[in-house]
């Protein structure tokens, strides 16, 4: 992953920490709320991330794509 694509660092690190009863769905819509992107560019940016395949086709994180929301965080933690 690009270093500078924070966007795609930022919505990966959201659904690691997302909460078990929160589906992709919910998170789409929490990254909307913060004004970070309008829900089209979401979207295209959730379905580029399966199609790099970080999020697995159940929503959830594959491997790939927690080692790259660890690092996410711990450049957001810097």
């Amino acid at each position: 992953m690009n270093e500078e694509n924070v966007v795609e660092r930022v919505c990966l690190l959201a659904l690691m920490k997302k909460e078990p009863e929160e589906t992709l769905s919910d998170i789409q819509k929490m990254l909307v709320e913060t004004g970070m992107f309008d829900m089209k560019e979401c979207k295209s940016v959730f379905k580029n991330l399966k199609e790099e395949q970080y999020i697995s086709e159940d929503g959830g994180l594959t491997m790939k794509g927690v080692m790259e929301a660890k690092l996410a965080e711990e450049m957001f933690k810097q």
